[in-house]
């Protein structure tokens, strides 16, 4: 049975299902990426819902003082 089963989406009312994702955050002015995190995603609009431990955990990895898994060089655009 999955976290989110049953749950519903507050914007559109559309199912939720749960899958992995990625997570980009700004930490102390650079972005970081969080792979494989688990999230409720709504099957109508797309609204991502996260349970409140894997906030926590995104939190205290980000900010923590365990080093990243890998770099990668990210290209930005402007329009």
């Amino acid at each position: 049975m999955s976290f989110w089963e049953g749950e519903k989406c507050e914007y559109c009312g559309g199912a939720l299902v749960e899958k992995r994702v990625i997570v980009h955050r700004r930490v102390d002015g650079k972005y970081v990426l969080v792979e494989n995190v688990p999230a409720g995603i709504c099957i109508e609009c797309g609204m991502r819902y996260f349970a409140a431990n894997v906030l926590k955990t995104i939190e205290e990895r980000t900010h923590g003082r365990r080093k990243a898994e890998q770099e990668v060089l990210v290209s930005v655009y402007s329009l």
